[in-house]
């Protein structure tokens, strides 16, 4: 599945969701993780709805968002297209969120997380 952090530098989740300049990508399962690219951010739109409808559109493939925040919102807008917004813990490394997530999907990972793995088998709701 492809997860994505928002980050400043490429390396920890420090960046709140309406903020961030970009995010990194990462596809992720139980054996392998490896960095896919990186959604660089054109042109913030004025109007918030439009700046989280098109932060939203950008992340459509991903299946989960990290970030250091995010307001309700933005994060109602993410679940109604299947993606599931994470606040993470302040400058958490992305390596070692990488390698929770992997120990949870080896592990009995929770039905919330199950549902956002076969996301792409599944239209999202417009």
């Amino acid at each position: 599945m492809k997860v994505a952090f928002a980050s400043s530098d490429n390396q920890c989740v420090d960046e709140h969701f309406g903020q961030a300049e970009r995010f990194c990508v990462w596809d992720i399962s139980t054996a392998t993780a490896a960095f896919s690219g990186l959604i660089q951010l054109q042109q913030t739109p004025a109007d918030e709805a439009d700046r989280i409808e098109s932060r939203c559109a950008a992340l459509q493939d991903c299946a989960l968002v990290y970030v250091a925040q995010i307001g309700g919102p933005a994060a109602a807008r993410l679940v109604a297209k299947r993606i599931h917004p994470i606040k993470s813990k302040d400058n958490e490394k992305i390596e070692s969120i990488v390698e929770k997530l992997q120990q949870v999907l080896r592990d009995n990972p929770p039905p919330w997380l199950r549902k956002a793995m076969l996301k792409a088998e599944r239209p999202a709701v417009v």
